[in-house]
């Protein structure tokens, strides 16, 4: 069994309405009977609240004897089911400059679309194809008249050379 709301008011130093309004949007649990427990409510609230949206407490807390701690399974348990809300809005801000910068750097050309990059790969690897096999039909007939395995590389490598070279100027 806990405390009223306007018992935890009093305690936290709000108003019954900022405590009812915190219930009502979730950042503080409220037991099965409708009553507050303090230790419980006091983590939620800090868990869950936006720090730069606190205006502090509106009278000073009258709390005279700490409420009864409460075990660190209780803390532990409630943190594992919803993450605070720094940590999400942390993760979010985080998402978010990650999506800046990703715009930041197309709008500078250092960013290409993955399927324009993908096409003209493609085009390029099947340019370079066609050429590479047109050169046993320019060489074969030349080929058959030498003897000479040094001569032999020497036309080979000039002509992959000479593929190369082209598909090269192609591109530029």
């Amino acid at each position: 069994m806990g405390i009223s709301i306007r018992a935890y008011a009093k305690l936290r130093g709000q108003s019954h309405t900022a405590v009812n309004k915190a219930i009502k949007t979730g950042r503080v649990p409220v037991e099965s009977d409708g009553t507050i427990d303090p230790v419980k409510a006091d983590a939620a609230w800090a868990a869950n609240t936006d720090p730069a949206l606190q205006r502090g407490p509106t009278k000073k807390p009258t709390t005279t004897a700490q409420p009864p701690q409460s075990s660190r399974a209780d803390t532990e348990q409630q943190d594992s089911r919803v993450p605070s809300f720094a940590l999400s809005r942390s993760i979010k801000e985080a998402y978010e400059a990650k999506l800046i910068r990703i715009e930041y750097e197309q709008k500078i050309g250092n960013l290409l679309e993955r399927g324009a990059v993908t096409k003209d790969a493609f085009e390029m690897a099947r340019r370079t194809r066609d050429r590479v096999e047109q050169i046993p039909g320019h060489v074969s007939a030349t080929l058959v008249a030498m003897t000479d395995r040094r001569a032999i590389e020497i036309l080979l490598a000039k002509e992959l050379r000479d593929a190369l070279e082209e598909i090269a100027d192609e591109k530029a």
